[in-house]
């Protein structure tokens, strides 16, 4: 059964009787228009000719626990014809390179604006779509390559793989990532975001973490559209003077702008205006809070403070990244820098997929979209996807009306508060550190 029909399938467990798929959700015209637009489109007949590819890179994301020559084989990726003569293993890695990382940046670029902005349109809070935005980082295979083009995070002592680092900006309230961008470990996560800000659309708030504490970032993004807002955590070492009280720890406040970052940006002004909310939650030290919302009336200070701690969803979207899609995987599988941005913006398509159809069965079901357990509905995704790809067509319409009863395992109980601090629990291995064999070659040079 072609990996097309296979698709409709598998995405088709929300509504069975209807057979919507994947395939719509991620139209062959958008396939299309991605090779178009990258020069990458198949000239000739081809085994594993770019369009298919594009369906491996996915399946490599969906499937971490088998190799890619396996993918290739149960997903039934090649060319029809008589005989169907197996695509070769050194046919694969061949394809990949032909395909190269661009077709797959631009799919999830472009799915990601039709996808997410909606999204975050629909769960709107006072008329603000709502966004988040943080960063962090990945490993990949400590090849040469690798290794001089991402670098290593340096501490104690370097770490044992390359490492990349990635922003992204995601609809908070179900998680579709709406842009991402990634690169080098030392590149900072204010660059990458910089990049990100005139993707915000106008009418929305974005919820930073505080290591984006910056006129460079927040003064940057109010300022290039309408009422794009910002709400972030204070620093301990934040300081501002006091212009206006809106209410009780509710107050107007200005700050100095470094001349540091006016050197980088000297079109910044030489202060800036935010406003600022303490409050202290029970068992919990106080906190402060700066946002760009400074309409108390339109905006109450309970509300900001009760929307704030929504910020926590991005932080639990990269764990179904690297603890569902990555599987805990030490690497990206990965050896050359290109191969690694072309398989992230696989991963990162994959789960806006599996993200889209969540919420599709939020909205059946009637409830937001963080009810619906990704695991299951990841697993759910998975296992058809690969029934379906060696199911008799005959046999799919009653496998999917059967999946019908495991609707209920996907809405999840309501959460419960959080009743004490968030805390990194040290883990102790009494085993010797591997050494990093890059950092003994520079020492001995």
């Amino acid at each position: 059964m072609h990996l097309a029909a296979s698709l409709a399938a598998a995405a088709a467990f929300s509504r069975p009787e209807k057979l919507t798929s994947f395939t719509k959700r991620l139209p062959r015209e958008w396939i299309e228009q991605a090779l178009r637009a990258t020069g990458t489109a198949t000239l000739r007949r081809r085994r594993l000719p770019a369009e298919q590819v594009i369906w491996l890179v996915l399946g490599m994301a969906l499937f971490r626990d088998r190799s890619i020559v396996e993918i290739v084989d149960k997903l039934d990726l090649a060319l029809p014809g008589p005989g169907k003569l197996p695509v070769a293993p050194s046919a694969v890695p061949q394809a990949r390179a032909r395909l190269g990382d661009e077709p797959m940046e631009w799919l999830f670029a472009h799915s990601a604006r039709q996808w997410a902005h909606g999204s975050a349109a629909r769960h709107c809070w006072r008329g603000l779509a709502l966004y988040a935005l943080d960063g962090t980082s990945l490993r990949v295979p400590d090849s040469d390559e690798n290794h001089a083009h991402f670098g290593h995070a340096t501490g104690r002592a370097p770490s044992s793989y390359p490492m990349l680092r990635m922003v992204a900006l995601m609809a908070l309230r179900s998680h579709l990532l709406a842009g991402a961008r990634f690169g080098p470990y030392y590149t900072g996560e204010q660059v990458l975001a910089a990049e990100l800000w005139p993707e915000v659309p106008d009418q929305s708030l974005t919820i930073v973490d505080r290591n984006f504490l910056s006129p460079l970032s927040l003064v940057a993004l109010a300022r290039i559209g309408d009422q794009r807002h910002w709400l972030i955590r204070t620093k301990k070492a934040t300081v501002w003077r006091v212009l206006k009280r809106l209410g009780r720890n509710d107050w107007l406040v200005e700050m100095d702008v470094t001349s540091g970052a006016r050197a980088k940006d000297p079109s910044l002004p030489r202060t800036w205006t935010a406003r600022a909310i303490r409050y202290q939650r029970k068992g919990f030290p106080p906190q402060a809070l700066l946002t760009s919302l400074i309409d108390a009336e339109q905006y109450p200070a309970a509300d900001i403070v009760a929307m704030y701690h929504e910020r926590w969803e991005i932080e639990l979207a990269y764990d179904e990244l690297k603890t569902e899609v990555l599987d805990r995987e030490e690497a990206l599988r990965s050896k050359s820098p290109v191969a690694i941005a072309q398989e992230l913006w696989g991963i990162l398509l994959a789960y806006n997929l599996v993200r889209l159809e969540m919420e599709r069965v939020a909205e059946d079901a009637g409830v937001a979209p963080t009810r619906i357990s990704f695991i299951t509905a990841y697993h759910l995704v998975c296992d058809e996807w690969l029934w379906c790809a060696v199911a008799s067509p005959g046999a799919i319409p009653k496998h999917l009306r059967d999946l019908r009863a495991k609707l209920a395992r996907l809405v999840l109980p309501l959460r419960r508060p959080r009743s004490y601090p968030r805390l990194v629990k040290v883990k102790i291995s009494s085993y010797l550190v591997k050494p990093n064999r890059h950092a003994q070659d520079r020492r001995a040079n």
